[in-house]
């Protein structure tokens, strides 16, 4: 439950792309497409890693942000919005966000898998 809240509160941060590190990525992209694997509920979480005690809980976020916002910016945005929204629904006491950007979206790589997609038999 803590996992998914983070998750979402950081995903709502304009700048965040997705979230997880490259392989999480894969694995999540093809688990969703999968029926029965409970890959919707597993991308809430992915890239997110929560340690929970009785009242303080610390997250680690593994981002990919858009090009050319402020990483900064956008990092900080994502502590304050994760924290709040944990500490609200939880009643835990955040005690540190850990965020690692695991990697810059650039709008060319939406373009590059759809010419890549085009190509394949179906």
């Amino acid at each position: 439950m803590v996992a998914k809240n983070a998750g979402m509160a950081a995903r709502e941060i304009p700048g965040i792309h997705c979230l997880g590190a490259g392989m999480a990525r894969a694995f999540g992209a093809v688990r969703e497409r999968v029926p029965g694997s409970g890959g919707a509920g597993a991308a809430a979480t992915r890239g997110v890693k929560v340690e929970v005690g009785e009242r303080q809980a610390a997250v680690d976020l593994d981002v990919v942000v858009e090009y050319d916002v402020s990483i900064v910016d956008v990092a900080g945005d994502v502590r304050t919005n994760v924290i709040s929204a944990v500490e609200r629904m939880t009643g835990l006491e955040v005690v540190e966000v850990n965020i690692v950007v695991d990697d810059v979206h650039l709008p060319d790589d939406e373009e590059e898998e759809a010419n890549s997609d085009e190509g394949r038999v179906r």
